[in-house]
Order: structure tokens, then sequence, then C-alpha cells
């Protein structure tokens, strides 16, 4: 992303923020409620307009195209509070992250590869997305990602309203997943789990990239504990 500004009508709420995720890389995104974190990550998937700046994936200007053809570059999203169809099956909803044209040869070899992460969703197949537990229902959101076939996996807030074990889960799992050649970047408002995870931090306040760092030495900085830790 470089120089990206963008808003909601006539309030601005990224201001100037560029940043990278490198091939094979894990970048997490820490910052306070309404800092623009979930705004970014929508423009990055084609779902919030971009007033002005760029954004290439992989050597493609994705800018200006819809998410669909987003998906189709490379880059799929888990969006924030999951948003599972609740009222279709785990089945369904899976089926439905590898609809585009370009997944579809390869469905079955990535629902496998999904029920190999969280083999509680071949338990819940048949089951209504909607009454999933929220643990099982960001596993299955997960999951409805990787059905596209992503390079690039994008994260908003995966912990949220989830357990502490249940958070544990889901990024061992997003070790998992990178180790096995997927890149990806976090939106998290958990800074120690975020930034134990990634191997380089960006900090985002008010819309604005404030500092970024490896990950390990964010989780030093003092401004960063303290406003962050409470250290």
């Amino acid at each position: 992303m470089r120089n990206i500004t963008s808003g909601y009508g006539g309030a601005q709420a990224l201001w100037d923020v560029s940043l990278s995720v490198g091939d094979g890389e894990i970048v997490t995104i820490i910052g306070p409620n309404g800092a623009g974190k979930s705004t970014l990550v929508n423009v990055m998937a084609g779902m919030h307009p971009c007033w002005s700046g760029d954004v290439v994936f992989d050597g493609t200007d994705l800018t200006s195209l819809s998410p669909h053809r987003v998906v189709g570059q490379g880059v799929a999203v888990v969006p924030e509070g999951r948003q599972v169809f609740g009222d279709m099956t785990v089945g369904d909803n899976l089926e439905i992250g590898g609809y585009h044209r370009d997944a579809r040869s390869h469905r079955d070899e990535r629902l496998a590869q999904v029920i190999e992460l969280f083999p509680i969703l071949a338990e819940r197949r048949d089951q209504l997305a909607g009454s999933l537990s929220g643990g099982e229902q960001q596993m299955l959101a997960i999951g409805r990602a990787l059905m596209a076939g992503p390079k690039l996996l994008l994260l908003d807030e995966p912990s949220l309203g989830l357990a502490p074990v249940i958070v544990e889960v889901i990024f061992d799992t997003l070790h998992r997943i990178h180790d096995a050649g997927t890149a990806v970047l976090v939106v998290e408002q958990n800074v120690v789990e975020g930034l134990e995870l990634a191997s380089r931090g960006y900090v985002l306040e008010q819309g604005r990239i404030l500092k970024e760092d490896d990950a390990s030495d964010l989780l030093e900085d003092p401004e960063v504990r303290t406003a962050y830790l409470g250290v």
C-alpha cells in the first residue's frame, strides 16, 4: 500500500498510509479502536474505495478492482466479526470460499487442507454456521478464506470475543498456514499475541502509521508498552 487515503462520506479515516508485506511474511498491525485498521483491510480487499494512493500485489494494481477480482489475484480476507453465513451449513460456507473460477478446480484438495487444520469443521459440516460457537465460527471464516487458495491472507481482529485458549489455537494455526507458504497480514488489538505471531509490525493511530519495526522490537518499545500494555 502506497500513500493510501480513504474515509466515509466527508470524514477521512486514513492519511497517507504506506505499508508492505513480503512474500511468505507475517505482519501485524496494532492500534486502538477507531484507528482505521478495519478500513485499511477493507481497502486492501477491494471492499472500500481508496481515495488516493495505490494497492499493488505481486505486480498487479488492485486499487480499483472489485472484491471478487482481488480474490482472483490471490488475496483473501477473514473479516472482523467472522461474518459467516449463519443460515447456511458449514459445508456450504466452505464451498462459497472456493467459488471463484480459478479456485474450483482445487476445491477438493483445499477442503482436505482446511479439514486437516480444523477437524471440527468436518464434524460440523451439515450444521448451520450460525449455531457454531464463536471459536468454531472463526475457524470456519479462516477455512472459507483458505478455500480461495490465497497467496496473502488478511485477518481483521481474529481474536475478537474469543476465549484465550481458543485464541491460542487460532494463532497456532496461523503459524501453520504461514509455514505452508501463505503470507499473512493480521490486524489485532491483542498486542502481545499479534506481535509474537509476526516478524514485523506497524502501529496505526488516528489513521496514520506512527511506527514500523521488527515485531520483537515493537514489543519492547517503551511507547508501545505504555500505550498498549500498561507498563
